[in-house]
């Protein structure tokens, strides 16, 4: 798909998201959910690192923020887990592979299988600029002028209603971001923060997007989103990366996400 149809674009550009079923086969799904299948089975977290995902604001600074396991993580394989999985001592309390919540944050950069399908030519966009709380994407992977991230979200399962499809508040990514995340400076304390505060979200203004195995999902970066708990006996495995329009776009030098000697800009990362 070299790039949209100007009734696709023109769609995503009211709603701040636009679903493609079909993006990738049957086939690519589970070539990637095999290769996860492999990294989970050789995975090896030590048990300070057991860290919880949460898009939560207080999670967030308790779990993520304040280890240098998630700090560091944006050029790494890194695991990332659901809540209640680990016991007072951080041993497991399910199978390990019942555990993750997340696998992050460089797929597309050290793992064959991941990195061919991160930048094949289907992923080419020339033509437009457990549980997830209601979250904006900027508010993480912000830059100046906003408006130049792109989630790019790929079912690897079906993601119906009962096991955790998107939501999205249509039209929600033309009033800016409500709040950041933010780096604090080396040795100052937790290892982030947020300017601004937390909206209650009006969950009447949630629509859902059920979507089958191979569909992409584009998302704004100032959309706002989430997915509810997975209430079913089965899996919703999905692929998630983002994209920086590179021309013109200063990525904040507060973000969480810096560049490193292996990843030297991020404008490509899961």
């Amino acid at each position: 798909m070299a790039c949209l149809s100007p009734s696709q674009l023109q769609k995503f550009q009211e709603d701040g998201f636009l679903v493609l079923e079909g993006f990738l086969s049957a086939e690519d799904c589970v070539a990637m959910q095999q290769r996860i299948d492999d990294i989970v089975a050789k995975m090896d977290v030590p048990l300070h690192c057991r860290t919880e995902f949460s898009t939560q604001e207080d999670e967030q600074l308790r779990a993520q923020g304040s280890t240098d396991y998630f700090l560091s993580s944006g050029d790494k394989i890194r695991f990332f887990f659901e809540k209640g999985v680990f016991d007072e001592k951080g041993n497991f309390l399910v199978p390990p592979e019942k555990s993750i919540n997340k696998i992050g944050h460089a797929l597309h950069a050290h793992d064959p299988v991941f990195k061919s399908i991160t930048h094949s030519p289907k992923m080419q966009q020339p033509h437009i600029g457990g549980e997830v709380s209601p979250h904006q994407d900027a508010t993480f992977l912000y830059t100046e002028p906003l408006g130049r991230v792109l989630g790019m979200w790929i079912a690897l399962e079906d993601a119906t209603l009962e096991n955790g499809c998107l939501w999205f508040i249509p039209g929600s990514h033309i009033s800016g971001i409500s709040r950041r995340m933010i780096r604090a400076p080396l040795g100052s304390g937790p290892g982030t923060s947020f300017l601004g505060s937390e909206p209650c979200w009006d969950n009447s203004l949630f629509v859902p997007m059920p979507v089958r195995r191979g569909a992409l999902v584009l998302i704004h970066g100032e959309v706002v989103h989430k997915s509810e708990q997975n209430l079913s006996d089965r899996s919703r495995q999905a692929y998630t990366f983002h994209l920086m329009e590179a021309a013109g776009t200063v990525w904040s030098p507060e973000n969480w996400l810096q560049p490193t000697a292996d990843l030297p800009f991020p404008s490509l990362y899961t």
